[in-house]
């Protein structure tokens, strides 16, 4: 009762609703600004991210990176590739037999910014046109929550960052809340307080049960996007959000390490120690304070996971021992891992 109260009363409060509530679409303004990256480190980090090889949903956090720190410029070479890179049916940054159903839709918010803040027709209408995709031609449960495959009606977590954000961003902020709920219907444990990695809908089995470590990532920092992204009219909502994001947390914090850092599955020792979910645990942490949503008494254990995360990047710039491409499956290097760096230091700067 006393986190909903404090939820409640912080939003109502407005310091959460009165500092986001526009569309991208609506808040965007015609003129070309561009804030130098001027720290080392990021300067390192955005090198080293920049050299690597992207698949769509890596094109789209990589680029989500740039528009949080404000590198504009930057930002718009990017969607220019992501344009370039758009399928006939409306998915962005595709390359080659990509067969992600939501993952070209993390490119959708940093478009729609680009095309908005450029006044870039292209850019604007590669972003309706991937929205097109996702309400009218994508593939969908009987409840019509998105799969994350094109070909196998399979629900993973990862898509509660891809999609639900660029929806909220677009203006179709029912459609961002609804397949956020669906998304947890299919995949969260109320007993544990985390969500396990894939559902599929066909078999209805979990073809992996296991509460991935960068899966729980990628639904703490989706939600908290969407916060951000919804109106001030939709104070419930952002409420009933929050609570979900505490929730979660709460499920996860009993298994940090001492270093400040977690294990690949979350619950299990014997899988590898992990950078990337504490970057987006941390992120998510940082985001959730600066909106008033989250009590700042958080603030402790993310700067615990900030410091580990800085204590991995390596000479050249590269977020050492990350979930790693391009398996995922073992220690390693990912532009997902480089993006998150960079978006927890955006997020840290912001407060």
């Amino acid at each position: 009762m006393k986190r909903r109260q404090f939820i409640q009363n912080t939003l109502i409060a407005g310091a959460l609703a009165g500092s986001a509530g526009t569309t991208i679409a609506a808040n965007s303004k015609n003129k070309k600004t561009s804030s130098a990256i001027t720290s080392p480190i990021i300067q390192k980090v955005t090198t080293a991210m920049m050299a690597m090889q992207r698949a769509s949903w890596e094109h789209g956090v990589a680029m989500q990176a740039m528009l949080e720190l404000g590198e504009t410029d930057l930002l718009y070479l990017m969607a220019k590739e992501a344009v370039l890179r758009q399928t006939d049916d409306g998915r962005l940054s595709v390359v080659y037999t990509d067969n992600g159903n939501t993952d070209p839709a993390c490119s959708g918010e940093p478009v729609l910014f680009a095309g908005n803040h450029f006044n870039d027709g292209e850019l604007k209408a590669a972003a309706n046109k991937m929205l097109n995709y996702l309400l009218n031609k994508a593939p969908k449960s009987e409840k019509g929550i998105l799969y994350h495959h094109i070909n196998s009606p399979q629900s993973w977590i990862d898509s509660m960052y891809m999609a639900p954000p660029f929806l909220a961003a677009i203006g179709e902020h029912k459609e961002a809340i609804k397949q956020i709920d669906g998304f947890r219907d299919f995949l969260w444990n109320n007993e544990s307080k985390l969500y396990s990695h894939m559902w599929h809908d066909g078999k209805k089995e979990f073809p992996r049960k296991a509460f991935w470590g960068v899966g729980n990532g990628w639904a703490m920092a989706g939600i908290a996007r969407v916060i951000d992204l919804l109106p001030k009219s939709f104070l419930k909502e952002k409420q009933k959000l929050a609570h979900n994001i505490i929730e979660n947390m709460e499920g996860t914090l009993p298994f940090i390490r001492e270093d400040g850092l977690f294990h690949d599955v979350i619950d299990d020792p014997s899988t590898f120690v992990e950078t990337n979910f504490p970057q987006m645990f941390a992120y998510t942490i940082f985001k959730g304070i600066k909106s008033g949503w989250l009590p700042t008494s958080y603030l402790v254990v993310a700067k615990k996971m900030r410091l580990a995360a800085h204590s991995k990047v390596d000479n050249h710039g590269f977020v050492q021992g990350v979930c790693g491409a391009p398996h995922f499956n073992s220690s390693g290097r990912a532009t997902e891992g480089q993006a998150f760096f960079l978006l927890m230091e955006a997020a840290f700067a912001k407060l």
